[in-house]
């Protein structure tokens, strides 16, 4: 039976624990949790009342603080942890890692705030240094709200990895993303196979820069018109700058990209749009955060987008007004008119 290691008990982390118990495939599953209180109280009354009130999970998900425990003969080992905090994660769970590690599985969206590197390029630094060759390594993202696909409702993903030597599991060799998706399709939870890391892992970042941008439309009041321009020439703006990275364009029209942008722009359990539709009434970030008990990635990912868009010399409008309202005061409804302002251009 394949055991499965779950690094992070936020949100995600947890509805992970809960989607991947449903899998076709039987598993042994471990849920790591940083805060050893909060990892005691969820394995006593097995629903995470902090991160995902009112979802139960299965008595078959051990619930540990202690990464040894959680990592011991786990085959894939899943990073559901926030961008900011990924690389001290990882770093402390290498010494736990067995021979018995296949794959690890990054379902982070957001870039690492201090590198700007994709969460796949951190976890691939720190293999690096204590394995020879590292264990392969993929990606999970696409439309996904936790809450949603905890319950059981019908969720569709994509699972990206490099082309490379087939992993070796109980059917045969497979390919990486192949072997994820024959371990972690259920009922409710379709895969999809990709070998664009990049294309997947930047559009899983970018998009929480534009469902802040969304929600600050709908926080300034604006309506349809402004929502339907904004997740458009944000999608042409993801587009933009994966495709510099060496992305495809075709992967950002997909789940990673189109799909999840529309669920983060539209759907009431965006975090990051909650955030912009704050910001678009006038709060500060530091009051709003202060008030967020769990993470906007969107926030720390603008800066590094922008970062990265000087280094190829890309444009993004969008994401640089969000930046400036976030990070430099700007008002959003100057930063809206900054946008509507710019010089007429074709498609």
């Amino acid at each position: 039976m394949t055991r499965i290691a779950i690094l992070g008990g936020g949100s995600w982390g947890t509805a992970l624990s809960i989607v991947l118990s449903r899998s076709h495939k039987p598993h042994e599953i471990s849920l790591w949790m940083r805060d050893k209180a909060l990892a005691y109280a969820v394995g006593n009354s097995r629903v995470n009342e902090l991160y995902l009130p009112g979802c139960a999970i299965p008595a078959s998900v051990s619930v540990t603080s202690d990464l040894a425990q959680a990592l011991a003969q786990a085959n894939i080992i899943v990073g559901a942890m926030p961008s900011a905090y990924a690389r001290i994660v990882y770093s402390r769970a290498v010494p736990f890692i067995e021979i018995t590690a296949r794959v690890f599985v990054s379902a982070t969206k957001g870039l690492e705030p201090s590198t700007h590197l994709r969460i796949t390029e951190v976890l691939s630094q720190i293999l690096a240094d204590k394995f020879a060759p590292a264990p392969d390594v993929a990606v999970l993202s696409g439309p996904s709200f936790a809450l949603e696909a905890a319950r059981g409702d019908p969720t569709a993903v994509v699972v990206a990895s490099e082309s490379g030597p087939p992993v070796e599991s109980a059917s045969g060799a497979e390919r990486v993303a192949d072997y994820i998706q024959t371990e972690f399709a259920g009922p409710s939870f379709r895969l999809y196979t990709n070998d664009d890391v990049v294309g997947v892992e930047l559009a899983g970042a970018m998009k929480n820069v534009m469902a802040i941008a969304a929600g600050v439309c709908q926080g300034l009041g604006l309506g349809a018109n402004a929502i339907a321009a904004l997740i458009t020439r944000g999608l042409a703006e993801m587009v933009r700058l994966a495709m510099a990275l060496g992305a495809r364009a075709e992967t950002l029209s997909g789940l990673a990209g189109l799909g999840d942008l529309v669920l983060t722009c539209t759907g009431s359990l965006s975090r990051n749009r909650q955030l912009g539709i704050e910001l678009g009434k006038g709060r500060s970030l530091p009051e709003i955060v202060a008030h967020m008990r769990m993470v906007a990635e969107g926030v720390g990912t603008a800066g590094a987008l922008l970062s990265l868009a000087s280094e190829y010399q890309i444009e993004l409008p969008i994401t640089a007004q969000v930046n400036a309202i976030l990070h430099h005061g700007k008002p959003p409804r100057d930063a809206m008119e900054e946008i509507m302002g710019r010089l007429q251009k074709r498609e």
